[in-house]
């Protein structure tokens, strides 16, 4: 190996952050060693190149050692830092004694405002992967301000006009990344390779990987507004015990084939989630975008921008109503699909990639 390493965290919520270190990671000159830290090592098993992995300690909701020291104020700089918890201690003293014998050329955080503070106080250069959202507070600020730089796994006609210029000015945009390389199909053949009727309408509700599930409730109501077509929901829902079953709606559960649904579908229904949105921009098909809670309003921050430059429909809640659900099924098949295309770049994760590179080697030229 030539050259100093390239370090990432990945934040271990969902499958997002993993899959879109893998997609750069491949990218990157095999003559750079890749060292990652994660709380979950699971999700690298199909790293495609070597790497080591280094496992921290999963530190969420571990609790303080004393009730004096969980009641201590967090500082407006940080998010998240209660006291005295051993896991956290463990975590982030992983990460600092990692940092300090491997010297790596850049740090690349996915996500988190701390560890980019710490990255800085260690002297190490540090990257932040940017994520939409309310991110005005303190604690972001200053994550910015200490990173060498930001990278946006998005257009950058996606950016939030709230964003300040300085920070804009050191932020590189990919183009819009997508995790998911399945090949998108003619219409057609998708619907013939997974036995679907092939002139029967077909709108598939996607259910992400980070939260609890799909409201199945909603989705009966808008079954009936489209009585002559086939509902489809891929991934995990969520019942209340009252829905009523109908016959054009059905569930497939996890699937591994997601990209031959999104080929055979006439539109789609999902959340605001990063990777979810760029797999939709691939197959090119009408989106009616209904934004999950996320920290900081991620997914509704970035919701708003897709409906900004017509590329989603965009509710805030799931349609109560047959007439409700009508109505905007009715705007989402009017869309015109290339507004979201555009969006997606497939060579986001390979220009991801070639900054890093060069950020590392303009960084460290003279040493």
């Amino acid at each position: 190996m030539t050259g100093k390493p390239i370090a990432f965290f990945a934040h271990h919520q969902g499958r997002g952050h993993a899959n879109r270190i893998m997609a750069i990671a491949e990218h990157l000159p095999e003559t750079r060693e890749l060292v990652v830290l994660t709380a979950a090592p699971e999700q690298f098993d199909e790293m495609p190149r070597e790497a080591r992995i280094i496992e921290l300690p999963n530190m969420i909701g571990a609790p303080s050692r004393s009730a004096a020291l969980h009641e201590q104020p967090t500082p407006s700089v940080m998010h998240c830092v209660p006291l005295g918890v051993a896991e956290m201690r463990e975590h982030m003293g992983i990460i600092a004694d990692t940092l300090r014998h491997t010297d790596p050329a850049l740090f690349v955080v996915d996500v988190s405002a701390e560890i980019a503070l710490l990255a800085r106080i260690m002297s190490v250069p540090a990257v932040s992967i940017r994520m939409h959202g309310q991110r005005g507070d303190a604690g972001h600020r200053a994550a910015y301000e200490a990173s060498v730089g930001m990278l946006a796994p998005f257009d950058e006609a996606m950016e939030q006009s709230d964003y300040p210029e300085w920070a804009r000015r050191r932020t590189h945009y990919t183009g819009g990344l997508c995790t998911t390389r399945d090949p998108v199909l003619d219409k057609l053949k998708a619907r013939q390779k997974l036995g679907l009727e092939e002139d029967l309408p077909i709108t598939l509700v996607i259910a992400g990987g980070g939260g609890s599930g799909t409201p199945y409730a909603p989705l009966t109501v808008a079954a009936r507004a489209e009585p002559d077509a086939l509902w489809l929901v891929a991934g995990p829902v969520h019942r209340e015990g009252h829905e009523t079953e109908f016959g054009n709606l059905r569930e497939l559960g996890w699937i591994d084939n997601l990209t031959d649904y999104l080929s055979a579908a006439d539109k789609i229904v999902a959340s605001a989630g990063d990777n979810t949105v760029h797999e939709i921009a691939r197959a090119e098909k009408p989106f009616l975008c209904i934004p999950e809670w996320r920290y900081f309003d991620e997914q509704r921050a970035k919701a708003q921008q897709l409906e900004r430059l017509g590329a989603a429909v965009v509710r805030e809640t799931w349609p109560a109503s047959i007439p409700e659900w009508q109505t905007v099924l009715a705007e989402t098949n009017m869309l015109e699909p290339g507004a979201l295309a555009r969006l997606h770049d497939p060579e986001a994760a390979r220009n991801a990639a070639q900054w890093l590179e060069e950020e590392a080697e303009r960084l460290w030229q003279s040493s």
